[in-house]
C-alpha cells in the first residue's frame, strides 16, 4: 500500500470513526459471561469501558519490500518446486508467467515422506510426524495483499485451496487438512509477501473435534445444523450482521474471543469446503476481499489470522456440520488467565464490533 494512499485511508477513518464512537459512548453495563453455542466455550465480553477501533496499541501492517524475497517474480528457482500453479500463457514450471503458485514450506511442520508409525510408550502414544506442509502464493505481486487484489485473484486463491484439499484427501494418512493465513509479524507471517498456507495431518486436531461434536450434539436434539440456526438468528436480529450477499453472511459471532473477529458462512448447508462450486466463490471472493478492506480501515491495517474450518477426512457430517471461516485481528494478547481457564476476555463488544465494519462498508470494483 502506497505511503499517501495510507495517510489518506487512515485520516478518513479517524474522523468517521469519532462519528460511530460518539454513538456507542454512555452505555456502562457489567461483563458478560457468554457460552460459544457450538463448542460450550466461555467467553468473558467486558461491556463496560469497552475498547473502540482507536484504544488498541498495535504496528501497522506496512508492505516494504526492501531485500530479496524468495515468493516474488523471477525467484522461482529459490522456492522448493512448485505443487500446483495458475498459468494463462502455457509457460514452463518453476518459471515466470504464474499468477499463482503453490510450494512446499520450506521449513514444514511435518514431512511427506514415511509411515505413521505409532507406537505406545508406556500410558503414552506417539507416532511419527507425518504431513504435508504447503505455501499457497496469493499473488507475484510483492506489494499487493488479499485486500487490494482483484476480487477475481482472491476467487483464484480459493480454488488453489480446494484444489489442494482435493489432492491430499487421497492419501489415506492424513484426517484433516488446515487452511490459514498469518498477516503481518504480529500474526505469525515471516514473510510480508502475501501467502497463506495449508497443513495436512495425520490426526484430527482437539479443537476440530470439539467442534464437530458440539454440531453433532445440536443435531442430535434438534434435528437441525446449528450453524444453519445461527445464520437464521443473525439475519433476523442484523444486531452482529457485518454483511450478507445471495451466497455468504458475515456475522461478529455472539460469544467472539477475540474483538472484531469474524465469521463468514456459506447460506448454503456444506459440511466441507471443497464442496464449494463456481458460483460460491464467485460470491466469496469479493466479501473476504471486502471485509478485510473493511478491517484495514477500521483498525487501519492490523496483523491478522484466518483460519478455514472444515470437516475432518472421512467423516459422516453432512448433516450436522457446516464449514465456515473465521477472521480475527491480532488486537489482544493471550495472557494468564485464559491459558490458565480455557476463558477468553474480549474488551469489545461483538455487536459494536458489527457496528463498526458495518458502517466502514466499501465499494471495490473486480
Amino acid at each position: 500500500m502506497p505511503a499517501a494512499d495510507s495517510r489518506q485511508t487512515t485520516a478518513y477513518s479517524d474522523s468517521w470513526l469519532e462519528a460511530v464512537s460518539d454513538e456507542l459512548e454512555g452505555v456502562t453495563t457489567l461483563p458478560e459471561l457468554r457460552k460459544d453455542p457450538v463448542t460450550g466455550r466461555w467467553v468473558i465480553i467486558a461491556t463496560d469501558r469497552a475498547k473502540r477501533p482507536t484504544d488498541f496499541v498495535r504496528d501497522k501492517v506496512q508492505i516494504r519490500g526492501s531485500g530479496f524475497c524468495p515468493f516474488c517474480y523471477g525467484n522461482e528457482s529459490k522456492t522448493p518446486p512448485e505443487i500446483l500453479a495458475y498459468r494463462s500463457d502455457g509457460s514452463a514450471r518453476n518459471s515466470p508467467g504464474w499468477s499463482l503458485r503453490v510450494v512446499a514450506n520450506k521449513f514444514p511442520a511435518l514431512g511427506i515422506e514415511g509411515s505413521l508409525n505409532r507406537q505406545g510408550e508406556g500410558l503414552y502414544d506417539k507416532m511419527n510426524g507425518i504431513g504435508a506442509h504447503e505455501v499457497i502464493i496469493e499473488t507475484p505481486k510483492h506489494d499487493l495483499t488479499l485486500a487490494t487484489l482483484p476480487a477475481r485473484q482472491v476467487e483464484d486463491v480459493l480454488w488453489a485451496y480446494r484444489d489442494r484439499i482435493i489432492d491430499l484427501k487421497k492419501d489415506r494418512r492424513f484426517k484433516y487438512i488446515l487452511i490459514f493465513k498469518n498477516h503481518g509479524d504480529a500474526a505469525g507471517a515471516s514473510l510480508e509477501h502475501t501467502h497463506s498456507q495449508l497443513i495436512a495431518l495425520p490426526v484430527v486436531p482437539k479443537r476440530v473435534t470439539e467442534e464437530v461434536e458440539g454440531a453433532r450434539e445440536h443435531y442430535d436434539f434438534k434435528e437441525r445444523c446449528i450453524f444453519c440456526d445461527i445464520i437464521r438468528q443473525e439475519k433476523e436480529s442484523k444486531v452482529r450482521l457485518i454483511s450478507e450477499n445471495d451466497g455468504f453472511l458475515a456475522i461478529a459471532p455472539f460469544a467472539s474471543r477475540f474483538p472484531f473477529e469474524i465469521w463468514i458462512l456459506p447460506k448454503t448447508h456444506q459440511c466441507a469446503f471443497e464442496e464449494s462450486q463456481k458460483g460460491e466463490f464467485e460470491l466469496l471472493a469479493p466479501m473476504l476481499k471486502d471485509l478485510l478492506s473493511r478491517l484495514d480501515r477500521v483498525l487501519d491495517f492490523p496483523a491478522y489470522n484466518y483460519i478455514v474450518h472444515t470437516s475432518p477426512i472421512g467423516e459422516a457430517a453432512q448433516d450436522y456440520y457446516h464449514w465456515h471461516m473465521e477472521i480475527i485481528p491480532k488486537l489482544t494478547k493471550i495472557a494468564g488467565f485464559e491459558w490458565g481457564t480455557g476463558f477468553y476476555i474480549n474488551p469489545t463488544p461483538p455487536e459494536e464490533s458489527a457496528k463498526f465494519l458495518r458502517d466502514a462498508a466499501l465499494t471495490f470494483g473486480s
